[in-house]
């Protein structure tokens, strides 16, 4: 079964399309073609989106799942006629806010995702160029980090890192466990005088050899031989001290980032940061 779905918002649609997602991971048997449309703030643009919603209709023989988060009821309102089966984020939940805030609202579009707290998005920033001059070992001062993470090359340590400071500000750098390393009782010094900020990466050595052999063809590198001993060398050594590890085999970056963040009570860091109880 197919079936099109549209994520249609007057701002950037990723609140729309994070919301729609987690909606249709619950269905697995259904072939969904996704969709973004991104700053349909008036109704001429809404009526665009219209023609586009049912074309997609006539094709499938199927009515189209529109999430939208538009602000503005009556361009959302142009939505309406369209052939298709309409989620609208905010009609169903800001009246009932409404009632039980006891004030309107203020509408907005873009709050979520704009630069409305600026020292929120400078933090973010910043995180960001943290981990990118602290990525794969490049620098080994690690006073400013909030959470350092280790393992074995290409077992996913960047993107995790990157997710972690674009989304939450966290200043999160990671090294890259060697052959030198590994053959050693003990991690780097430099590493263990900040073993309260580190979480260790592994993976499964079948899907780091297909990995590595994207990057390196044929090579020592990714032999399977070789994926076998630097993971079970590197699992031992992070077990030896005490370091918590995650696989990231079957993980995504955001559930990785997530449970690090739970594991290093970096959540509860982040509420101080910003103010909150």
């Amino acid at each position: 079964m197919r079936r099109t779905v549209f994520f249609v918002s007057d701002g950037t649609a990723i609140t729309a399309e994070t919301f729609g997602h987690s909606l249709l991971t619950q269905f697995e048997n259904i072939d969904f073609r996704q969709i973004r449309l991104p700053f349909v703030d008036t109704r001429e643009k809404a009526e665009d989106a219209v023609g586009l919603i049912n074309r997609a209709a006539e094709i499938d023989q199927v009515r189209p799942l529109v999430f939208t988060t538009i602000v503005d009821q009556t361009v959302s309102g142009c939505l309406r006629p369209s052939q298709a089966h309409i989620f609208d984020m905010f009609g169903t939940f800001i009246e009932p806010m409404e009632d039980i805030l006891g004030v309107p609202r203020s509408p907005k579009v873009g709050s979520a995702h704009g630069m409305r707290d600026r020292d929120a998005y400078e933090d973010r920033m910043e995180a960001t160029n943290y981990a990118l001059t602290h990525d794969d070992g490049i620098s080994k001062r690690l006073d400013r980090a909030d959470a350092i993470l280790i393992g074995v090359s290409r077992s996913g340590k960047t993107p995790t890192c990157l997710y972690m400071a674009l989304h939450y500000g966290v200043k999160a750098a990671n090294y890259p466990l060697t052959e030198e390393d590994l053959e050693k009782p003990r991690l780097p010094e430099f590493l263990r005088k900040h073993r309260n900020k580190l979480f260790g990466l592994t993976i499964d050595p079948e899907r780091l050899a297909q990995i590595r052999e994207i990057r390196r063809p044929k090579s020592r590198y990714a032999s399977l031989r070789q994926c076998h001993y630097e993971v079970e060398a590197a699992e031992a050594l992070m077990r030896s001290e005490g370091v918590k590890v995650l696989s990231s085999t079957n993980m995504s970056v955001e559930e990785l980032a997530s449970r690090i963040l739970l594991g290093l009570d970096l959540h509860i860091n982040l509420a101080e940061r910003a103010g909150r109880p």
